[in-house]
């Protein structure tokens, strides 16, 4: 599977199960049903997060190396893992 085809099955995945947490909510589910499921899903986007991120790293930094952006490229990443960091 390619890259953009695996992070929208991810993606995907993703909203159904929050789909399923408002469905939860609206049935005035059991709090810690729900809190299990929320949980879930920020799993789920901490691994989409990884995998898009190893995929940048292998493809656009590379890319934009070769095209001269070494700077550009370089802050990019400081600023995404400070971000990553709060």
């Amino acid at each position: 599977m390619k890259q953009p085809e695996a992070l929208g099955a991810r993606l995907a995945s993703i909203e159904g199960h929050v789909k399923a947490i408002k469905r939860m909510v609206d049935e005035d589910a059991y709090c810690i049903d729900v809190l299990k499921q929320t949980y879930a899903v920020e799993r789920a986007l901490k691994r989409f997060e990884a995998e898009l991120l190893r995929g940048h790293l292998a493809t656009c930094v590379p890319a934009g190396f070769r095209e001269g952006r070494k700077a550009e490229i370089l802050t990019e990443l400081g600023d995404v893992f400070e971000l990553a960091r709060r």
